[in-house]
Formats: structure tokens, sequence, C-alpha cells
């Protein structure tokens, strides 16, 4: 059995069709019960996001997960088999489990290097752990792309790259407006993006900075959040109008601010020719290009902006090749598990072969007993002891060699396992039962690795 990933997200989807799958916890869980109850997916978890949907399985065979999976998002997510077929992702076994430590990462995101994604990991989870939908394959592997996750974020400036598109995109404005102390900013949206922007406009000394968001709450608890103020969504045209900064990252379908809406904004404000900057991070973009064709109106996209963020040398920007650096950690976590994995999946073979072993030494000196009934108790402790050793010596090459056979393989691996089976003529039953954790290990793991903290 492997991992098998399959999912639709902004990097294969249109936002438009994302938005028609957005999952909550009820029917993450469905989804994840239909696919279990299937006859190819064992293990299932469900990560439904704004921008991304995903299902993570432990599959008994690819194509018949594959076609499980299909079926199971066709009913549950609302979506045609042609809508999938275009927008679909697939990665399995090896690629899977660096998919999953990417994501944790946030090299998947579309602001790389957020660490959002790492909540919503954390509570997939912990909504799969609670509904029993994760055994000992995928629940040890999602754990570990948790703990790469926060190595990344711990150990490298990848939180930097994030922080400094809005810290490029503040370059530019500045460019244009010079010094920021008495801007007057409006920020669209209430979301991670959004926080980061009004955070960083906070700490850069812009004064006079509001939020607007469509759910006044969240603009409200936002504002408060960093002592700013927070106006409803109906106030948005006046607000950009009279603004001199705009910073917007809602995530909407469609254009929130297009040409005619600035123009009318501006004009009603009386600001016609005075200079506005508009940073648009969202994607797709919050900002109809064509705004950028009116008089003293400044765009910058993300597009505009990543590519700096991800190239700069300067440190207020995020560690220098810290993108870099998370791929070769990604590189070097996803070698070790696999390696780790790969002897897990011996373990339980080689401890039948030497349960194996040592009933053929019991039976030989039950034999022996027979013959030699009245053997010395010395003699016959050491008669046990040079069949061990021969029993020993025998095993310890092809065990040994094993391993390392089972460790070194390039693309495609041996079922080193099955062959010692073959060979050996072992029980399969008596593998499982070595296989099987004792009840209990599996939630145990689970809570040492669950710290109740959010990220998002």
């Amino acid at each position: 059995m492997s991992a098998l990933v399959v999912g639709l997200s902004h990097r294969s989807a249109p936002i438009s069709l994302l938005e028609q799958v957005v999952l909550d916890d009820d029917a993450s869980h469905r989804l994840a019960a239909r696919l279990r109850a299937g006859d190819h997916v064992h293990e299932a978890l469900v990560l439904s996001t704004c921008n991304r949907l995903e299902v993570v399985v432990e599959a008994g065979t690819f194509h018949g997960a594959l076609e499980e999976i299909g079926a199971a998002l066709t009913e549950v997510g609302g979506l045609t088999r042609d809508q999938l077929t275009e927008h679909l992702f697939v990665h399995y076994d090896d690629r899977a489990v660096a998919h999953l430590f990417e994501l944790a990462c946030g090299l998947d995101s579309m602001a790389v290097g957020e660490s959002q994604v790492l909540g919503q990991l954390r509570q997939a989870l912990a909504q799969a752990q609670r509904h029993g939908h994760l055994g000992a394959s995928l629940n040890p592997l999602v754990q570990q792309a948790l703990r790469v996750g926060k190595r990344a974020h711990a150990e490298t400036g990848i939180d930097g790259v994030s922080r400094s598109l809005v810290t490029l995109g503040l370059d530019h404005a500045r460019e244009v407006l010079g010094d920021l102390g008495e801007t007057r900013t409006v920020v669209i949206g209430a979301g991670a993006m959004s926080g980061l922007a009004v955070a960083t406009l906070v700490r850069e000394g812009v004064g006079d900075v509001v939020v607007v968001n469509r759910t006044p709450a969240r603009a409200q608890r936002l504002a408060e959040q960093h002592g700013v103020r927070a106006l409803p969504w109906a106030d948005l045209g006046a607000a950009v109008g009279s603004a001199d900064l705009v910073v917007t990252c809602t995530g909407a379908v469609g254009h929130v601010l297009d040409e005619p809406v600035v123009a009318r904004a501006r004009s009603g404000a009386g600001r016609t020719g005075a200079p506005t900057v508009l940073l648009d991070l969202a994607l797709p973009r919050d900002v109809d290009p064509a705004v950028a064709r009116l008089r003293g109106v400044h765009l910058w996209g993300l597009s505009d902006l990543q590519r700096p963020a991800l190239e700069s040398t300067d440190p207020g920007a995020g560690e220098p090749g810290a993108v870099e650096a998370v791929r070769g950690l990604v590189t070097s976590e996803v070698a070790g598990y696999l390696a780790e994995r790969h002897a897990a999946r011996l373990g339980p073979t080689l401890a039948a072969l030497r349960t194996s072993a040592a009933r053929v030494v019991d039976a030989e000196m039950s034999r022996l007993d027979h013959r030699l009934p009245h053997l010395p108790d010395d003699e016959r402790a050491e008669v046990r002891q040079t069949v061990q050793r021969v029993v020993d010596k025998l095993l310890h090459t092809p065990t040994t060699r094993v391993k390392q056979l089972q460790a070194g393989y390039d693309e495609v691996p041996a079922d080193y396992a099955h062959a010692l089976r073959e060979l050996f003529d072992l029980d399969s039953r008596e593998v499982a039962s070595v296989s099987t954790p004792p009840l209990g290990v599996v939630e145990r793991a689970a809570d040492a690795t669950s710290d109740g903290g959010g990220d998002d």
C-alpha cells in the first residue's frame, strides 16, 4: 500500500471552480467516510481551504483508489468528471510524501512561505483522527509533514518571503508617494495576507490605516488587533477614492476594483490627478490591470513582487536563498522518511523470519532430546548454542543485505520483504500480526504531536 494525493489547487484550477468544492467539516468527514467505504482506500484525510481541496489516502491499488476518489469527488463536491479530469493533480508514493512536506512548509502556497497552511493541515489531521479515518500509515506521515513544516519556519528565513511581498510593495509605494508616515491607506480583505499587510504598515509607521472587508466582524477584529480603523464594505468606494495607498488581498471571484469603479471613486474625492498606489496581493487579481491606465494610478501585482522577493538579498526581505534552503530541507527529510519507511516494512518480515528460525532450533533440540534423553545439561546447552550460532550466521548475510538493497533503490523499489516471505515460506498472518501496532499507539502518537496551537 502507498500514499496517494489527489486534488485541486490554485495551481491547477481557477478560483471559480475551487469555490464550488469548498467543504466544511461535515462535508469533509462525509468525503473521507465515503472513500474509506471503498475497496481500495484504507485511510483518508481531506484538506479543504479557500484555494485547495486535497484528498490524501493510503491506497491498496493506484488505479482502484484513483477511480474511487474521482467518484467520491463528483458525488460530494458536485463536479463533473470532465471538470475533475481537466484540473486534478495526482501524486503517488514517494512524490506524495514530498508534496505533503512541501505543502506544510508553504512552498505550494500562493504566497510562498506563509504558515497558515500549517495550521490548516493540523486541523485536517485532528478531524481525521477524531473520526477514525487515519491509521498506522497516514497518521505518522502527516505528523512528520507538520514537523518538517515547523522546522522550515524555525530554521530558515521562509517566513520572510511572504512578508517581503508587502515590504517590496511598500518600497514601490515610497518611490511614488515619498514618506508613508502620513499616507492614507486602505487594506481590502481580512485574511492572512491582509493581516500581514496591516502589521507591516503599522510597523513601518503608517499612521492612517483602515480595513475594509465584506464581513464587518472580521474587519473589526483585524483592525482592533493592530490599533487601526475598520469601515463597512459599503464605504469601499469612498475609502479607495481618498486613499494614497490601497493594498488588496481578498481571494474574491472576479475583480474587486475595475477601471470605472476606481475612476469614479477618485473623481468623487477630487483626486483625479493625484498619485495613488495599488498593491494587488491576490490570486486571482483583485484589481483589473486596466486600472493602471488611469492618470496618476500605479499598480503592482503579486507576479511583480514575487520574483524580487524570492531573489532578494536584503535581510529585511527574508533570508537569502530561503526557498532553496527549504527545498533542500524537504529533500533531506523525504529521503530520511522513505528510508525509515522501507526499513519499517522489512521489520515485521525479519521478525517473523527470526521467529521461524527459533522454532526450527526448538524443533531440532526437541528431536535431540528424544534421541539422547540422558544427554547432560551442559552438553545440551553447548549443542543448542552451536545450532543457534549456525542459524544466526546463515541469516545474518541475507538480512543485512536485504536492508541495504531496500534502502538503496533508485526509481522502482523491489519488494524484498515479499521475496523473503516467499523464499523462507513465512506465514503472512504472522507477519501481519507483527505489523499491527498495539491498540492506542496511534492515538498516543497523535496526542504527542498535536500541540493545540494554530498558525492561521
